[in-house]
C-alpha cells in the first residue's frame, strides 16, 4: 500500500510549500554585526550582551594540539544539528551558524606569549541564538553521538556567557600578524581610561582552509573595566 506521500504527491508538495512560506529567520549576522563586524581603522568599545554559547576547553599549541581539531569538529557538528532541529521542527526558524570564536590565556599571563604556545588555554565556542535551549543541545549532542561521536563531543557544553563592556578590532591577515592590531587595541584601552580585564577574545570570520592568509578576518576582543 502506497504511503500518503505516493497518493497525494500534490498535497505533501502543498505541506511543503506553506511550511517554507512561514519559515521565520533569523538575521543573526545583520543584527550582531556591531559586535562581529568591527573597523580595522579604529578600536571600537561595545556592551556585549549575554548570548548562549557552545563551549569546549583545552590547552596547548592550536597548531599541533589534537584536542583543538576534535573540539572544532565537535562544536561544528552539534551547531549545524541544532540549526536543522530549528529549522524541520516546531520553532520553523531558520539561522546562519555563527563564527568560530576563542578564548585564550594563560595560567601565568607571562607566559601569554606566541614563544610558549604550549602553555596557552583556551576555550573555543560558537554562539546560538535565543531560541536554542539547553534541552535542544542534549537532543543535537544525543543526535552526533549516535551518527559519528567525534572525541570531543562529550566535552561540549552550554552555557550563557556575558562579556560586558569590551574594546575591540578587526584584524586582516594572517593570525601570526596579530600583534600590532593587540598593540593598536591595547593602546586605545589605556586612552580611553580603561582598564583589561577577562580574557584574550578572537572571533574567526575566514575559513582558513579557503581565504589566502591575508584575507583572513579576525576580530580581536578584549573585556575592560
Amino acid at each position: 500500500m502506497p504511503d500518503d506521500s505516493q497518493a497525494h504527491p500534490q498535497r505533501v508538495q502543498g505541506q511543503a510549500d506553506q511550511r517554507y512560506g512561514s519559515m521565520k529567520k533569523l538575521e543573526l549576522k545583520r543584527q550582531l554585526k556591531h559586535l562581529y563586524r568591527p573597523s580595522s581603522k579604529q578600536p571600537v568599545l561595545v556592551d556585549v550582551p549575554a548570548m548562549n554559547f557552545l563551549m569546549a576547553d583545552g590547552a596547548g599549541d592550536p597548531d599541533t594540539a589534537a584536542d583543538f581539531q576534535e573540539a572544532v569538529e565537535a562544536l561544528y557538528s552539534v551547531s549545524y544539528t541544532l540549526k536543522f532541529a530549528a529549522k524541520m521542527g516546531p520553532l520553523a526558524t531558520d539561522y546562519p551558524v555563527m563564527a568560530l570564536e576563542g578564548l585564550w590565556w594563560a595560567d601565568d599571563m607571562r607566559e601569554f606569549t606566541v614563544e610558549n604556545r604550549a602553555a596557552w588555554q583556551w576555550t573555543l565556542m560558537i554562539m546560538q541564538p535565543d531560541i536554542v535551549t539547553e534541552a535542544m543541545f542534549v537532543s543535537a549532542r544525543a543526535q552526533v553521538e549516535s551518527k559519528k561521536n567525534p572525541p570531543a563531543l562529550r566535552k561540549l557544553r552550554f552555557e550563557r556567557f556575558h562579556e560586558g563592556l569590551s574594546a575591540q578590532i578587526m584584524h586582516i591577515g594572517p593570525y601570526s600578524g596579530e600583534r600590532p592590531a593587540v598593540e593598536k587595541l591595547q593602546r586605545f584601552i589605556r586612552e580611553s581610561g580603561c582598564e583589561l580585564r577577562g580574557k584574550h577574545h578572537e572571533i574567526y570570520l575566514s575559513d582558513p582552509r579557503r581565504a589566502k592568509p591575508e584575507n583572513l578576518r579576525t576580530v580581536i576582543r578584549q573585556p575592560v573595566a
